[in-house]
């Protein structure tokens, strides 16, 4: 069964989608971009846009109630693979060592309201 997880806490969907959706114990978390829930508004420059977009995808987690030590697998979209190290270093700043989650990072040529980063994730309930 399906649930539906959302929060205030991380920007509301922009279309016909859901912020996450558990199911079976897995939770699949839409991709993050970064935006402000508070005010509605993008973050500029890497380093704001990756603090940004790990604090909404940690709000989500904690409306699950989970920490990004569940999260077992993300993927990242980066408009420019110039940004790599500078975003590596926030990321792994929000994660445990002994718990990294499987990952991947791609260029592509735009992303949604042109940002320069968005982050989506899967993860699991103990």
């Amino acid at each position: 069964m399906k649930q539906v997880i959302n929060t205030v806490n991380a920007p509301a969907a922009i279309g016909p989608y859901s912020q996450a959706n558990m199911a079976n114990g897995v939770l699949y978390i839409s991709g993050q971009i970064p935006v402000d829930p508070a005010t509605g508004k993008l973050v500029e420059g890497i380093e704001k846009e990756t603090h940004q977009v790990m604090k909404n995808l940690e709000a989500i987690l904690t409306e699950a109630g989970m920490t990004f030590k569940n999260v077992v697998k993300a993927t990242i979209f980066l408009k420019n693979m110039d940004d790599f190290a500078v975003m590596n270093d926030i990321y792994a700043s929000y994660l445990d060592a002994g718990s990294y989650p499987a990952r991947e990072t791609v260029q592509v040529s735009c992303l949604p309201k042109n940002v320069d980063i968005e982050i989506s994730m899967i993860a699991h309930q103990d």
